[in-house]
């Protein structure tokens, strides 16, 4: 015989479950878009204030996952699964990089290194075709940004040598 007065913990009964993390979520973005559009006029239906829609859809968003963070504790959902980190870590790497070089030396360093960071995060990644992907991108990008619509991105700086 099993002893039915406490449940095993399986699949059904995961503390933290993808619906109710969902749920949880859709709630946080709710507030905070909520708080971001609180210094703007609501208005009424018939003069519709710039925060109308804004706070419709928060409020939205909210209720979406109000249902979905009850219904998560009625019915017994999947386990939330493990998140891996290496993704989100390159990829911000990345873009942090891109951030912190752009102005000192140039787009054509700093593109590079952009493409190069967020690739690692792929396991899988090849060199070879990482490398042509950042190369082919970066010149891409100088065609499009700084020959195309001509916006002020320095492309190459190299101090007391060059700037371009």
């Amino acid at each position: 015989m099993t002893d039915q007065t406490h449940p095993r913990p399986g699949p059904g009964r995961a503390l933290l479950s993808q619906d109710r993390v969902a749920g949880l979520t859709l709630i946080a973005i709710s507030g905070f878009a909520l708080w971001a559009s609180s210094d703007l006029a609501t208005g009424t239906l018939r003069f519709i204030g710039p925060g109308m829609m804004p706070k419709l859809l928060a409020a939205l968003v909210g209720v979406t996952g109000v249902i979905l963070l009850v219904l998560s504790f009625l019915k017994p959902g999947d386990a939330m699964p493990a998140i891996p980190l290496r993704g989100p870590v390159c990829v911000l790497a990345g873009i942090l990089a891109f951030a912190l070089t752009v102005q000192t030396v140039g787009f054509a360093v700093a593109a590079p290194l952009l493409a190069l960071l967020a690739g690692l995060a792929d396991k899988d990644m090849r060199w070879g075709e990482l490398l042509g992907f950042a190369a082919f991108m970066t010149v891409g990008c100088i065609l499009v940004f700084k020959v195309g619509l001509n916006l002020p991105i320095p492309v190459l700086i190299i101090p007391g040598i060059i700037q371009y």
